[in-house]
């Protein structure tokens, strides 16, 4: 009788610890309206590995005699002001920026951006120059199942020459892809803050003193003119 008990509950623990399991893996499930269905655990989990940090900052400054590295750390008030600038908020305050430099002379900044995709986080490189216009963009990473052809030079081109006074709106400035509306939409929103952080971190301070600092030294309303509002 006593091993019929032990039985029964070594049984009952092991279909609680199965219904745990299924209700987590329940909980992780993501619904891709798009597809019409849950995304699989294998898309669940893609990762596509393009190019490192330092490989990016050599593709946007393939000339540049030597490339640095700074961690722009922003203040809560800092923040706030670069918030307000792109007109939409993000959860990070550090970011990392490279550095293009020949002969004492910065050729431009290139800042590493991770921003929410359709369903997970794509990183990215944008390279903007002293004149303050985006010179060069570069996947790293790409977590998406669709979508990956903003990696692609045909697309990601379409930024290059634009500054902090563009809107940057989709079908507008950038044409869309189709099926990968969220991931333009992610990628232009990151664009725009790298030329705002450039702005605000570097260029302003070429006349003025800076408003922001970085680790080792009227755009509102962006969010509607990206949505094409």
């Amino acid at each position: 009788m006593f091993h019929r008990i032990l039985i029964i509950l070594f049984l009952n623990t092991l279909l609680s610890l199965g219904l745990t399991s299924l209700g987590q893996a329940q909980d992780e499930q993501i619904w891709d309206q798009d597809l019409n269905r849950y995304l699989t655990p294998q898309e669940m989990v893609q990762e596509d590995v393009y190019l490192t940090p330092e490989e990016a900052a050599k593709l946007t400054f393939p000339e540049s005699d030597s490339i640095r590295m700074e961690v722009i750390n922003l203040t809560k008030d800092q923040k706030q002001l670069i918030e307000e600038r792109i007109g939409w908020q993000f959860p990070e305050s550090n970011f990392d920026c490279f550095i293009g430099e020949t002969n004492g002379k910065i050729d431009g900044w290139a800042f590493v951006q991770h921003t929410i995709g359709k369903h997970k986080a794509m990183t990215y490189m944008v390279g903007v120059d002293p004149d303050g216009e985006v010179t060069n963009v570069e996947v790293l990473v790409y977590r998406e199942s669709r979508g990956s052809e903003v990696g692609k030079k045909r697309f990601n081109y379409q930024y290059q020459g634009k500054t902090i006074d563009d809107p940057i709106r989709i079908n507008r400035d950038v044409i869309n892809i189709s099926g990968a509306t969220m991931s333009v939409r992610s990628m232009s929103a990151g664009v725009k803050r790298a030329l705002v952080l450039a702005h605000e971190l570097y260029l302003q301070s070429k006349s003025q003193n800076p408003s922001i600092n970085t680790a080792s030294r009227g755009n509102k309303g962006f969010l509607e003119s990206l949505l094409g509002f």
